[in-house]
């Protein structure tokens, strides 16, 4: 899977742009602030539908119109795909695949795979629990639509019932009606969290191991708000129901899958804690290449890679298991100077000058 052209109309500081990218390795140079991490962005976008760095769509249009067009032309191994992407400043978007109108999010998902690893993903090791379950179920989304589906209607079915719990008409009989399904697609949530915490657990041990030069074990660990996993949805609605008075106080649903964690520890160390910043780093980038391993293992190709200036950030071992094992993977790169980079690119990296969003090849 790669990116075989991409063109942007009117996004960010992008008035008219359209680039070929090759199917290895492409290079994108230039000062900060010149438009680098937009091409990125844009790339991310196609494939999720949002940005990764705002949740505000009309900032991603350019400030003199009201609309932006993202296209992105996709290789695939059996039947190559074209997405369209039209975001207007009232905060709607109409989204195309193969010129067919898609209606919902959830049918955009697995059109397109990407991974990416940027300077911000450090938060999601050291900020808040929410960051890290986002991070699960953007990873989820994109390879499972059921997936999806059932955290869409988890999340709907927790609004209502907070409705509940917060009216003054409380009817614990209706609740009980919501509860019934709230465990129902909370338990497939947890179940493919479980597996793919479990498939990171597997890749990363190798991946972990190799960029540390065997000094370091990573151990991933799901932290669920249901104690006993054993049998969730007698448990899950047990506790839902043991937690009503205080639920009903706060107004608030206070477990479930919304509520859950994970942890990463090295050496039997929890990183978010007493991890250096480079053990931080080294726990992203080890989670980020077992999501390439986990997308390839289920869809049969690679996603794509974006690196948005993080190489700068990483120590030599970093960079070099980076720059040695992205052979056969789509790579797209963001940086301030190539001569880090020099020694791994072949005679088919393409290198793209950035300039005020300009881009000369």
């Amino acid at each position: 899977m790669y990116v075989k052209n991409i063109m942007l109309v009117n996004y960010r500081n992008y008035e008219n742009l359209q680039i070929e990218l090759n199917k290895n390795v492409n290079v994108f140079i230039g000062d900060n602030a010149q438009g680098k991490t937009n091409v990125l962005e844009a790339i991310y976008y196609g494939a999720f539908a949002k940005s990764h760095r705002t949740s505000k769509d009309k900032e991603l249009i350019n400030w003199k119109n009201d609309k932006a067009y993202i296209s992105l032309l996709i290789g695939k191994s059996r039947l190559d795909k074209k997405i369209d992407i039209n975001i207007l400043r009232d905060g709607k978007k109409a989204i195309k695949v193969n010129s067919v109108k898609v209606n919902k999010i959830g049918e955009l998902f697995g059109t397109f795979n990407v991974v990416m690893f940027s300077p911000e993903d450090l938060k999601v090791i050291k900020e808040a629990p929410n960051l890290r379950r986002k991070v699960l179920d953007m990873e989820l989304s994109q390879i499972n639509k059921k997936y999806y589906f059932n955290l869409v209607q988890y999340n709907k079915i927790l609004n209502e019932r907070n409705s509940i719990l917060k009216s003054r008409n409380f009817n614990s009989d209706i609740l009980e009606i919501y509860d019934l399904q709230l465990v129902n697609h909370a338990d497939y949530i947890i179940s493919k969290r479980l597996e793919y915490i479990d498939k990171i657990n597997f890749y990363g041990e190798e991946i972990h191991s190799e960029i540390t030069d065997g000094k370091e074990k990573i151990k991933f660990k799901y932290n669920c708000t249901v104690n006993n996993l054993d049998d969730f949805k007698t448990n899950y609605l047990k506790k839902l129901q043991d937690n009503i008075l205080r639920d009903k106080e706060k107004g608030l649903t206070s477990v479930g899958p919304h509520r859950d964690d994970f942890s990463i520890f090295i050496n039997n160390i929890d990183t978010k804690i007493f991890g250096s910043q480079g053990q931080q780093r080294t726990a992203i980038l080890t989670m980020k290449f077992s999501s390439l391993k986990i997308i390839k293992e289920i869809t049969g190709e690679y996603p794509v890679l974006l690196l948005d200036d993080v190489l700068s950030e990483l120590d030599l071992n970093r960079k070099k298991y980076i720059l040695s094992t992205i052979s056969g993977i789509q790579t797209i790169i963001t940086c301030t100077g190539i001569d880090d980079l020099k020694d791994y690119l072949d005679d088919e990296a393409k290198i793209f000058n950035v300039s005020n969003g300009q881009i000369l090849s």
